[in-house]
């Protein structure tokens, strides 16, 4: 899955032209805290909520508010897991897409991003998740893997997503094909691993929206 193929339809960028407020009000409109700037068709950088509140009038054109804006963007053929690097990186809300030639393709919005993940790996189809945290120099999926097939159950997916506080750690999100679950934790408690959430059928997709927000705020910080 490439970048192109994942462009928000609801996200409209602003113009160099456009004022401060014009930039707020849609950053509300959309709930976003960025968005693309272009001049004459090409994009000349990302602005953001904190930028603008940071300035005494918002009714001067950007333009004329900033002389120089940050260029964070992929390109078009940037990878999936790539797009999460960017936007863990750069804490962004909106992810600018060019093609090869820098032409202004559109954004991709971490929310829509996050719920692309969540129906592209399985997590909501029926069954349960189990959410651990480890080092991330300590990851094997294959002795996880093994842990829960010992169990009689399988592993449908799993997603590594970033700590929200250590750099260092993970949580590992496995969606596993039973809603009984009392063994295979037991079994990871033996084998001292951290069990930080687990959800079954009839509440995983809260559980797990509320996984995601979290994973969205630690974007925003």
């Amino acid at each position: 899955m490439r970048a192109s193929s994942i462009l928000s339809e609801q996200i409209p960028p602003l113009l160099h032209t456009d004022s401060g407020e014009k930039a707020l009000f849609w950053m509300d409109e959309f709930q976003v805290n960025h968005l693309p700037v272009l001049k004459n068709g090409n994009f000349v950088g990302l602005i953001s909520e904190s930028e603008l509140l940071d300035q005494a009038s918002l009714e001067d054109s950007l333009d004329v508010l900033f002389q120089h804006l940050p260029r964070p963007f992929a390109y078009a053929d940037a990878h999936l897991f790539d797009l999460l690097q960017h936007f863990a990186l750069f804490k962004l809300t909106v992810l600018p897409v060019l093609d090869r030639q820098e032409n202004y393709l559109g954004v991709i919005s971490a929310q829509e991003l996050l719920q692309l993940l969540a129906e592209t790996s399985g997590l909501n189809e029926s069954g349960s998740v189990l959410v651990l945290e480890m080092n991330a120099i300590d990851y094997t999926l294959a002795q996880i893997a093994q842990i829960v097939e010992g169990n009689g159950a399988k592993i449908l997916n799993a997603l590594c997503l970033p700590h929200p506080s250590n750099s260092k750690m993970i949580e590992v999100l496995i969606k596993i094909n039973q809603e009984e679950l009392s063994g295979i934790i037991q079994t990871f408690e033996r084998y001292e691993y951290q069990i930080i959430a687990s959800f079954h059928k009839k509440i995983y997709d809260k559980g797990l929206e509320d996984r995601f927000n979290s994973f969205i705020r630690y974007l925003n910080t």
